[in-house]
Protein backbone atom coordinates (compact mmCIF):
# COMPACT_ATOMS: atom_id res chain seq x y z
CA UNK A 1 0.00 0.00 0.00
CA UNK A 2 0.85 3.54 -0.30
CA UNK A 3 1.10 5.55 2.97
CA UNK A 4 -0.12 8.80 2.99
CA UNK A 5 1.90 11.48 5.59
CA UNK A 6 -0.40 11.56 8.64
CA UNK A 7 -0.69 9.14 11.52
CA UNK A 8 -3.50 7.65 10.41
CA UNK A 9 -1.80 6.36 7.47
CA UNK A 10 1.44 5.22 8.67
CA UNK A 11 0.10 3.08 11.60
CA UNK A 12 -1.60 1.16 9.47
CA UNK A 13 2.09 -0.38 8.52
CA UNK A 14 2.72 -3.85 9.52
CA UNK A 15 5.58 -5.54 11.03
CA UNK A 16 7.05 -7.41 7.76
CA UNK A 17 6.88 -10.87 8.75
CA UNK A 18 11.11 -10.96 8.26
CA UNK A 19 11.70 -9.29 10.98
CA UNK A 20 9.41 -11.23 13.40
CA UNK A 21 11.58 -14.51 11.76
CA UNK A 22 14.72 -12.91 12.05
CA UNK A 23 15.37 -13.23 15.99
CA UNK A 24 19.18 -12.05 15.85
CA UNK A 25 20.39 -8.69 14.86
CA UNK A 26 24.06 -6.92 15.59
CA UNK A 27 24.17 -3.88 16.78
CA UNK A 28 27.73 -1.88 16.09
CA UNK A 29 28.79 1.31 18.37
CA UNK A 30 31.76 2.25 16.45
CA UNK A 31 32.94 5.61 16.12
CA UNK A 32 35.35 8.48 18.03
CA UNK A 33 34.59 7.14 21.26
CA UNK A 34 36.53 3.83 20.18
CA UNK A 35 39.65 5.81 20.10
CA UNK A 36 39.91 6.18 23.82
CA UNK A 37 37.78 3.35 24.54
CA UNK A 38 37.36 4.39 28.39
CA UNK A 39 34.35 3.85 31.38
CA UNK A 40 34.08 2.89 34.59
CA UNK A 41 33.04 -0.42 34.65
CA UNK A 42 29.61 0.40 37.11
CA UNK A 43 27.43 -1.94 35.52
CA UNK A 44 24.23 -3.15 34.28
CA UNK A 45 21.51 -0.03 33.86
CA UNK A 46 19.27 -0.76 35.62
CA UNK A 47 20.78 -2.35 38.72
CA UNK A 48 22.86 0.90 39.06
CA UNK A 49 20.01 2.79 38.91
CA UNK A 50 18.10 0.90 41.36
CA UNK A 51 21.47 1.47 43.65
CA UNK A 52 22.81 4.90 43.02
CA UNK A 53 19.95 6.47 41.17
CA UNK A 54 20.39 8.01 37.61
CA UNK A 55 22.67 10.82 38.82
CA UNK A 56 24.88 8.51 40.16
CA UNK A 57 24.71 6.83 37.12
CA UNK A 58 25.75 9.55 34.72
CA UNK A 59 28.57 10.17 37.27
CA UNK A 60 29.97 6.87 36.29
CA UNK A 61 28.15 6.30 33.15
CA UNK A 62 29.95 2.68 32.09
CA UNK A 63 28.57 3.25 28.24
CA UNK A 64 32.20 4.17 26.69
CA UNK A 65 29.96 6.08 23.55
CA UNK A 66 29.19 8.62 25.78
CA UNK A 67 33.00 9.51 26.33
CA UNK A 68 31.92 13.47 25.20
CA UNK A 69 29.49 13.51 27.62
CA UNK A 70 30.98 12.06 30.48
CA UNK A 71 34.22 14.17 30.13
CA UNK A 72 32.60 17.22 30.42
CA UNK A 73 30.61 15.70 33.86
CA UNK A 74 32.40 17.38 36.93
CA UNK A 75 34.85 15.52 39.57
CA UNK A 76 32.84 12.18 37.32
CA UNK A 77 35.36 9.15 36.47
CA UNK A 78 35.54 9.97 32.94
CA UNK A 79 36.67 13.49 33.71
CA UNK A 80 39.70 12.52 35.72
CA UNK A 81 40.54 9.92 33.19
CA UNK A 82 40.59 12.68 30.14
CA UNK A 83 42.18 15.26 32.00
CA UNK A 84 45.08 12.49 33.32
CA UNK A 85 45.59 10.74 29.97
CA UNK A 86 45.17 13.67 27.48
CA UNK A 87 44.34 16.80 29.29
CA UNK A 88 41.94 18.51 30.66
CA UNK A 89 41.87 20.92 27.42
CA UNK A 90 42.20 17.85 24.96
CA UNK A 91 39.41 18.38 22.74
CA UNK A 92 37.35 15.40 21.77
CA UNK A 93 36.70 16.11 17.88
CA UNK A 94 40.71 15.65 17.57
CA UNK A 95 40.31 11.45 18.31
CA UNK A 96 38.93 12.01 14.72
CA UNK A 97 42.37 12.29 13.14
CA UNK A 98 43.43 8.82 15.12
CA UNK A 99 39.99 7.28 14.44
CA UNK A 100 40.00 8.34 10.47
CA UNK A 101 43.92 7.05 10.00
CA UNK A 102 42.53 3.51 11.42
CA UNK A 103 39.40 2.95 9.32
CA UNK A 104 41.50 3.43 6.34
CA UNK A 105 42.80 0.00 6.78
CA UNK A 106 39.47 -1.58 7.95
CA UNK A 107 38.54 -4.31 6.58
CA UNK A 108 34.17 -4.31 6.30
CA UNK A 109 34.23 -8.33 5.13
CA UNK A 110 35.68 -9.72 8.15
CA UNK A 111 32.48 -8.02 9.93
CA UNK A 112 30.16 -9.85 7.73
CA UNK A 113 31.31 -12.90 7.67
CA UNK A 114 31.66 -13.07 11.79
CA UNK A 115 27.84 -11.80 12.12
CA UNK A 116 26.93 -14.42 9.65
CA UNK A 117 28.96 -17.21 11.39
CA UNK A 118 26.84 -16.03 14.31
CA UNK A 119 23.80 -16.43 12.98
CA UNK A 120 22.69 -12.65 13.05
CA UNK A 121 19.79 -12.21 10.13
CA UNK A 122 20.15 -8.31 10.05
CA UNK A 123 22.87 -5.80 11.46
CA UNK A 124 22.21 -2.14 12.57
CA UNK A 125 25.51 0.41 12.52
CA UNK A 126 25.66 3.39 14.25
CA UNK A 127 25.73 6.16 11.60
CA UNK A 128 25.95 8.78 14.06
CA UNK A 129 26.02 8.50 17.95
CA UNK A 130 25.32 11.53 20.43
CA UNK A 131 28.20 13.26 19.53
CA UNK A 132 27.52 14.00 16.18
CA UNK A 133 30.01 12.28 14.22
CA UNK A 134 29.15 10.75 10.99
CA UNK A 135 30.21 7.39 9.18
CA UNK A 136 29.94 8.54 5.82
CA UNK A 137 30.54 11.76 3.84
CA UNK A 138 27.04 13.73 4.33
CA UNK A 139 25.94 16.31 1.56
CA UNK A 140 25.12 18.29 4.61
CA UNK A 141 28.25 18.57 7.11
CA UNK A 142 28.33 19.48 10.62
CA UNK A 143 27.91 22.87 10.58
CA UNK A 144 30.42 23.96 13.83
CA UNK A 145 33.38 21.37 13.33
CA UNK A 146 34.76 21.30 9.97
CA UNK A 147 35.26 17.69 8.61
CA UNK A 148 33.79 16.20 11.16
CA UNK A 149 33.02 12.85 9.32
CA UNK A 150 34.57 9.60 8.33
CA UNK A 151 36.53 10.65 5.55
CA UNK A 152 35.55 7.13 4.14
CA UNK A 153 32.29 6.09 3.32
CA UNK A 154 32.18 3.65 6.63
CA UNK A 155 28.28 3.46 6.12
CA UNK A 156 28.22 2.47 2.31
CA UNK A 157 31.23 -0.12 2.99
CA UNK A 158 29.39 -2.12 5.52
CA UNK A 159 26.44 -1.97 3.70
CA UNK A 160 27.84 -3.94 0.65
CA UNK A 161 29.55 -6.43 2.57
CA UNK A 162 26.73 -7.00 4.94
CA UNK A 163 24.62 -7.68 1.43
CA UNK A 164 27.21 -9.52 0.24
CA UNK A 165 26.08 -12.05 2.68
CA UNK A 166 23.06 -12.43 2.48
CA UNK A 167 22.13 -10.34 5.90
CA UNK A 168 19.93 -7.04 6.21
CA UNK A 169 21.70 -3.41 6.69
CA UNK A 170 19.80 -1.31 9.18
CA UNK A 171 21.07 1.85 10.30
CA UNK A 172 21.01 3.75 13.79
CA UNK A 173 21.19 7.38 13.86
CA UNK A 174 20.95 9.58 17.18
CA UNK A 175 18.01 12.17 16.05
CA UNK A 176 17.09 13.25 19.56
CA UNK A 177 20.95 13.46 21.31
CA UNK A 178 23.57 15.84 18.99
CA UNK A 179 26.03 17.52 21.64
CA UNK A 180 27.41 19.71 18.70
CA UNK A 181 24.07 21.35 18.11
CA UNK A 182 23.20 21.21 22.41
CA UNK A 183 26.40 20.97 24.56
CA UNK A 184 23.68 20.23 27.05
CA UNK A 185 25.81 18.33 29.99
CA UNK A 186 23.63 15.24 30.96
CA UNK A 187 23.57 14.21 34.45
CA UNK A 188 19.97 13.15 35.50
CA UNK A 189 17.77 11.45 33.33
CA UNK A 190 15.02 14.55 32.47
CA UNK A 191 18.50 16.53 31.50
CA UNK A 192 17.65 13.83 27.90
CA UNK A 193 14.74 15.79 27.09
CA UNK A 194 16.29 19.32 27.81
CA UNK A 195 19.36 18.41 25.81
CA UNK A 196 17.65 17.04 22.67
CA UNK A 197 17.83 20.18 20.37
CA UNK A 198 14.44 21.81 19.34
CA UNK A 199 15.99 24.52 16.42
CA UNK A 200 14.22 24.52 12.98
CA UNK A 201 18.04 24.05 12.04
CA UNK A 202 18.58 20.55 13.64
CA UNK A 203 15.13 19.36 13.12
CA UNK A 204 16.12 19.80 8.87
CA UNK A 205 19.26 18.43 9.75
CA UNK A 206 18.74 15.39 11.25
CA UNK A 207 16.11 15.12 8.73
CA UNK A 208 17.84 15.65 5.85
CA UNK A 209 20.19 12.85 6.96
CA UNK A 210 17.51 10.46 7.77
CA UNK A 211 16.45 10.60 4.01
CA UNK A 212 19.88 10.73 2.25
CA UNK A 213 20.53 7.50 4.35
CA UNK A 214 17.27 5.89 3.11
CA UNK A 215 18.33 7.37 -0.50
CA UNK A 216 22.15 6.28 -0.27
CA UNK A 217 21.79 2.86 1.86
CA UNK A 218 17.70 1.50 1.86
CA UNK A 219 18.31 0.28 5.15
CA UNK A 220 16.17 -2.20 6.29
CA UNK A 221 15.58 -1.10 9.92
CA UNK A 222 15.29 2.55 11.05
CA UNK A 223 16.79 2.92 14.30
CA UNK A 224 16.35 6.53 16.03
CA UNK A 225 17.64 6.86 19.42
CA UNK A 226 16.64 9.32 22.68
CA UNK A 227 13.83 11.73 21.05
CA UNK A 228 13.22 13.82 18.13
CA UNK A 229 12.85 17.36 17.53
CA UNK A 230 9.02 18.46 18.18
CA UNK A 231 9.47 21.11 14.98
CA UNK A 232 9.85 17.55 12.78
CA UNK A 233 6.88 16.41 10.95
CA UNK A 234 7.56 12.69 11.38
CA UNK A 235 4.27 10.75 9.79
CA UNK A 236 5.90 12.46 6.49
CA UNK A 237 9.38 10.81 7.08
CA UNK A 238 7.55 7.82 8.21
CA UNK A 239 5.67 7.79 4.91
CA UNK A 240 8.36 8.47 2.86
CA UNK A 241 10.11 5.49 4.55
CA UNK A 242 7.84 2.98 4.02
CA UNK A 243 7.07 4.17 0.47
CA UNK A 244 10.59 3.55 -0.47
CA UNK A 245 11.43 0.77 1.30
CA UNK A 246 8.58 -2.22 1.44
CA UNK A 247 9.63 -4.61 4.39
CA UNK A 248 11.25 -1.61 6.46
CA UNK A 249 10.94 -1.28 10.01
CA UNK A 250 10.85 1.75 12.47
CA UNK A 251 12.07 1.64 16.27
CA UNK A 252 9.78 3.41 18.99
CA UNK A 253 12.47 5.95 19.84
CA UNK A 254 11.07 8.95 17.59
CA UNK A 255 9.74 10.58 20.78
CA UNK A 256 8.84 14.14 20.45
CA UNK A 257 8.63 16.09 23.60
CA UNK A 258 7.64 19.75 24.09
CA UNK A 259 8.93 20.70 27.31
CA UNK A 260 7.38 24.07 26.90
CA UNK A 261 4.21 22.61 27.23
CA UNK A 262 5.21 20.77 30.44
CA UNK A 263 3.90 21.76 34.14
CA UNK A 264 6.69 18.52 35.10
CA UNK A 265 9.24 16.75 33.32
CA UNK A 266 8.30 13.83 31.42
CA UNK A 267 7.61 10.45 33.35
CA UNK A 268 10.10 8.75 31.60
CA UNK A 269 9.61 5.63 32.93
CA UNK A 270 6.29 5.61 30.55
CA UNK A 271 4.19 2.89 30.64
CA UNK A 272 5.90 1.10 33.19
CA UNK A 273 7.87 -1.27 30.84
CA UNK A 274 11.70 -1.82 30.74
CA UNK A 275 12.41 0.85 28.55
CA UNK A 276 13.35 4.81 30.27
CA UNK A 277 11.45 6.58 27.59
CA UNK A 278 8.03 7.94 26.95
CA UNK A 279 5.94 5.92 24.41
CA UNK A 280 6.25 7.43 20.58
CA UNK A 281 3.26 8.11 18.40
CA UNK A 282 4.25 5.42 16.10
CA UNK A 283 6.35 2.74 15.93
CA UNK A 284 6.69 -0.90 14.78
CA UNK A 285 8.34 -2.28 18.08
CA UNK A 286 9.69 -1.51 21.10
CA UNK A 287 13.46 -1.43 22.49
CA UNK A 288 13.91 -2.05 26.08
CA UNK A 289 17.74 -1.71 27.01
CA UNK A 290 19.61 -3.96 29.03
CA UNK A 291 16.11 -5.26 30.14
CA UNK A 292 13.40 -8.32 28.95
CA UNK A 293 10.16 -9.02 29.74
CA UNK A 294 8.93 -11.60 31.90
CA UNK A 295 5.65 -12.93 29.51
CA UNK A 296 4.55 -13.11 26.13
CA UNK A 297 4.58 -9.74 24.58
CA UNK A 298 1.65 -9.19 21.43
CA UNK A 299 3.59 -6.13 20.48
CA UNK A 300 6.68 -7.05 18.69
CA UNK A 301 10.27 -5.74 20.45
CA UNK A 302 13.93 -6.39 20.33
CA UNK A 303 15.98 -6.36 23.44
CA UNK A 304 19.42 -4.19 22.89
CA UNK A 305 22.26 -4.39 24.70
CA UNK A 306 26.01 -4.86 24.80
CA UNK A 307 27.83 -8.03 25.47
CA UNK A 308 29.70 -6.31 28.53
CA UNK A 309 27.88 -3.29 30.21
CA UNK A 310 28.96 -0.77 27.22
CA UNK A 311 27.82 -0.63 24.05
CA UNK A 312 31.13 0.99 22.95
CA UNK A 313 34.19 -0.59 23.23
CA UNK A 314 35.16 0.17 26.91
CA UNK A 315 39.66 -1.50 27.66
CA UNK A 316 38.58 -1.79 31.17
CA UNK A 317 36.30 -4.69 30.68
CA UNK A 318 37.06 -8.51 30.75
CA UNK A 319 35.41 -11.11 31.13
CA UNK A 320 34.26 -10.61 34.50
CA UNK A 321 32.08 -7.82 32.99
CA UNK A 322 30.60 -9.66 30.40
CA UNK A 323 28.06 -12.58 29.26
CA UNK A 324 29.54 -15.66 29.01
CA UNK A 325 28.36 -17.73 26.29
CA UNK A 326 25.78 -19.60 27.71
CA UNK A 327 24.39 -16.78 29.72
CA UNK A 328 23.80 -15.35 26.33
CA UNK A 329 22.22 -18.42 24.34
CA UNK A 330 20.01 -18.98 27.32
CA UNK A 331 19.07 -14.84 27.11
CA UNK A 332 18.33 -15.11 23.50
CA UNK A 333 16.19 -18.34 23.94
CA UNK A 334 14.07 -16.61 26.49
CA UNK A 335 13.87 -13.48 24.40
CA UNK A 336 12.80 -15.10 21.08
CA UNK A 337 10.19 -17.32 23.21
CA UNK A 338 8.01 -13.96 24.36
CA UNK A 339 8.05 -12.71 21.14
CA UNK A 340 11.17 -10.46 21.27
CA UNK A 341 14.07 -10.63 18.97
CA UNK A 342 17.91 -10.01 20.47
CA UNK A 343 20.26 -6.72 18.86
CA UNK A 344 23.37 -7.92 20.75
CA UNK A 345 25.95 -5.30 20.65
CA UNK A 346 29.53 -5.14 19.40
CA UNK A 347 32.02 -2.49 20.53
CA UNK A 348 35.32 -2.73 17.62
CA UNK A 349 37.88 -0.60 18.92
CA UNK A 350 39.75 2.49 17.50
CA UNK A 351 41.41 0.29 14.53
CA UNK A 352 37.50 -1.22 13.91
CA UNK A 353 39.20 -4.45 15.14
CA UNK A 354 36.35 -6.38 17.01
CA UNK A 355 38.00 -7.98 20.35
CA UNK A 356 38.42 -11.18 20.70
CA UNK A 357 36.00 -12.27 24.04
CA UNK A 358 33.46 -10.63 21.88
CA UNK A 359 34.29 -12.85 18.56
CA UNK A 360 33.81 -16.14 20.77
CA UNK A 361 30.50 -15.49 22.50
CA UNK A 362 28.75 -14.59 18.67
CA UNK A 363 30.58 -17.53 17.31
CA UNK A 364 29.66 -19.92 20.10
CA UNK A 365 25.55 -18.53 19.60
CA UNK A 366 26.37 -19.15 15.85
CA UNK A 367 27.21 -22.70 16.40
CA UNK A 368 24.66 -23.12 19.07
CA UNK A 369 22.25 -22.47 16.28
CA UNK A 370 23.62 -24.34 13.49
CA UNK A 371 22.03 -27.07 15.38
CA UNK A 372 19.38 -25.69 17.10
CA UNK A 373 18.16 -23.14 14.48
CA UNK A 374 15.07 -24.57 13.94
CA UNK A 375 13.19 -24.05 17.07
CA UNK A 376 14.25 -20.40 16.78
CA UNK A 377 14.18 -19.00 13.13
CA UNK A 378 10.95 -18.15 11.89
CA UNK A 379 9.40 -19.57 15.07
CA UNK A 380 6.26 -17.81 16.87
CA UNK A 381 5.45 -17.87 20.52
CA UNK A 382 3.47 -20.93 21.60
CA UNK A 383 0.48 -20.45 24.09
CA UNK A 384 2.94 -19.90 26.83
CA UNK A 385 6.87 -19.00 27.17
CA UNK A 386 7.87 -20.46 29.86
CA UNK A 387 7.91 -24.07 31.59
CA UNK A 388 9.70 -26.60 33.75
CA UNK A 389 10.93 -29.98 34.12
CA UNK A 390 9.81 -31.54 37.48
CA UNK A 391 13.86 -31.74 38.24
CA UNK A 392 13.56 -27.52 38.23
CA UNK A 393 15.22 -27.06 34.86
CA UNK A 394 13.79 -24.45 33.23
CA UNK A 395 12.35 -24.95 29.36
CA UNK A 396 11.10 -22.07 27.06
CA UNK A 397 8.65 -22.72 24.62
CA UNK A 398 8.60 -21.45 20.88
CA UNK A 399 6.18 -22.97 18.08
CA UNK A 400 6.61 -23.81 14.18
CA UNK A 401 4.54 -24.59 11.90
CA UNK A 402 4.22 -28.28 12.02
CA UNK A 403 5.94 -28.23 15.52
CA UNK A 404 6.38 -27.44 19.04
CA UNK A 405 9.62 -26.70 20.63
CA UNK A 406 10.52 -26.90 23.92
CA UNK A 407 14.44 -25.68 24.79
CA UNK A 408 16.12 -26.65 28.05
CA UNK A 409 18.08 -24.41 29.76
CA UNK A 410 20.51 -27.04 30.58
CA UNK A 411 21.87 -30.43 30.77
CA UNK A 412 19.29 -32.51 32.78
CA UNK A 413 20.30 -36.21 32.40
CA UNK A 414 18.18 -39.40 31.78
CA UNK A 415 14.53 -39.36 32.11
CA UNK A 416 13.49 -35.60 31.96
CA UNK A 417 9.85 -34.41 32.59
CA UNK A 418 8.33 -31.61 31.16
CA UNK A 419 5.25 -30.35 33.34
CA UNK A 420 2.18 -29.52 31.41
CA UNK A 421 2.84 -30.71 27.80
CA UNK A 422 -0.04 -32.84 26.51
CA UNK A 423 0.87 -34.32 22.84
CA UNK A 424 -1.91 -35.20 20.09
CA UNK A 425 -1.14 -37.99 17.66
CA UNK A 426 0.17 -39.02 15.63
CA UNK A 427 3.64 -37.50 17.44
CA UNK A 428 7.25 -37.43 17.77
CA UNK A 429 9.95 -36.23 19.97
CA UNK A 430 12.67 -35.27 18.57
CA UNK A 431 16.37 -33.71 19.81
CA UNK A 432 17.72 -31.29 17.50
CA UNK A 433 20.94 -32.83 15.96
CA UNK A 434 20.63 -35.48 17.33
CA UNK A 435 17.31 -37.57 16.47
CA UNK A 436 14.08 -39.37 17.82
CA UNK A 437 13.68 -39.91 21.45
CA UNK A 438 11.74 -42.57 22.94
CA UNK A 439 8.68 -40.98 25.49
CA UNK A 440 5.60 -41.33 27.11
CA UNK A 441 2.66 -39.39 28.14
CA UNK A 442 1.85 -39.66 32.01
CA UNK A 443 -1.33 -37.17 33.09
CA UNK A 444 -0.76 -33.67 31.50
CA UNK A 445 3.14 -33.93 31.56
CA UNK A 446 5.48 -35.19 28.85
CA UNK A 447 8.27 -37.93 29.48
CA UNK A 448 11.33 -38.17 27.10
CA UNK A 449 13.99 -40.15 27.44
CA UNK A 450 17.37 -38.12 27.19
CA UNK A 451 20.37 -39.74 24.88
CA UNK A 452 23.01 -41.10 27.99
CA UNK A 453 26.18 -39.21 25.85
CA UNK A 454 23.90 -35.95 25.46
CA UNK A 455 27.11 -33.56 25.80
CA UNK A 456 26.32 -30.30 28.11
CA UNK A 457 25.28 -27.19 26.24
CA UNK A 458 23.64 -23.77 27.25
CA UNK A 459 20.15 -25.36 25.91
CA UNK A 460 19.05 -28.41 24.09
CA UNK A 461 15.64 -28.15 21.36
CA UNK A 462 13.25 -31.07 21.30
CA UNK A 463 10.94 -30.83 18.83
CA UNK A 464 7.26 -32.12 19.54
CA UNK A 465 5.35 -32.97 16.35
CA UNK A 466 2.10 -31.70 15.66
CA UNK A 467 1.92 -28.96 17.98
CA UNK A 468 -0.17 -29.77 21.47
CA UNK A 469 -2.84 -26.93 21.56
CA UNK A 470 -2.21 -26.89 25.52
Amino acid sequence: MTFEPTLESVRQHEVPAWFHDAKLGIFIHWGLYSVPAWAPTTGPLHDVVARDGWQGWFRRNPYAEWYMNSMRVEGGATAQFHAETYGADYPYARFAEEFNAAADQWDPADWAALFADAGAQYVVLTTKHHDGFLLWPSDQPNPYITGYHAARDLVGDLTDAVRATGLRMGLYYSGGLDWTFNPHVIQDISDLFVAVPQTEAYAEYATNHFRELIARYAPAVLWNDIGYPVATDLPALFAHYYNTITEGVINDRFIQVDLSKLSAPPDVIGDGEATPLPRPAHADFRTPEYAVYDEIKEEKWESCRGLGFSFGFNRNEDDRSMLSSDELIQSFVDIVSKNGNLLINVGPDGSGRIPEAQRERLLALGAWLRRNGAAIYGTRPWVRAEGRCSDGTAVRFTRGPAALYAMLLGTPTGSVTIEGVTTHPPETVELLGHGPLAWRQEGGDLIIELPADLAPAAAHAIAVTPVPAV
